[in-house]
């Protein structure tokens, strides 16, 4: 085989294998983000064909305990198959400007696993792409911090929870099974 064959059979794999990846790929889910604290990125739509609970999240919040609450759900299903994605927002004032601030309330303080962004927009003219998304098919964007999305295996909002429904709270740990494979 030919240097020009190899090149075009490669192009060809890259090719097939990316149109698979949009294919399979929800709307929702894709999307790219820098990991919080990081240099690296997580695109969204490795997570498809799992359900995932979308947070925006802040570190000087009333609700900032949640993030306990969110790792005992992450921990408890993530074998099953749940993903939980935090999304840092100072749309409401009380998330720091400083990335290593924020990373060390989330990783050190409370012992975070599942992924985390970067700080976003979540709410307005600035809103990240995803967040317009999820508001749009959950009805509302959030409206404080730690606002719940619960997407399907194929990406569609089945749920929303607005900040005072806790993590482990019986409608949204019901709500997560009832998504979970069986």
């Amino acid at each position: 085989m030919t240097v020009w064959h190899k090149s075009f059979a490669a192009l060809m794999l890259f090719t097939l294998a990316a149109t698979a990846q949009a294919a399979t790929c929800p709307e929702t889910l894709d999307h790219t983000f820098k990991r919080l604290h990081a240099d690296d990125e997580v695109n969204l739509c490795s997570l498809a064909g799992k359900p995932v609970l979308v947070v925006n999240t802040a570190s000087f919040c009333g609700y900032t305990g949640q993030f306990a609450g969110l790792e005992s759900l992450y921990q408890r299903y993530r074998e099953a198959g749940l993903e939980i994605v935090g999304v840092p927002s100072g749309d409401f004032n009380q998330e720091t400007r400083d990335e290593a601030e924020t990373a060390e309330v989330c990783f050190a303080n409370y012992g975070v696993t599942f992924t985390m962004t970067a700080p976003q927009s979540v709410r307005g003219r600035n809103a990240h792409p995803l967040f317009r998304q999820l508001a749009q098919q959950g009805g509302t964007p959030p409206r404080w911090n730690f606002h719940k999305y619960l997407l399907d295996a194929e990406g569609k909002v089945v749920a929303q929870f607005p900040s005072q429904v806790a993590p482990l709270d019986e409608r949204l740990v019901s709500a997560v099974e009832a998504v979970l494979p069986r």
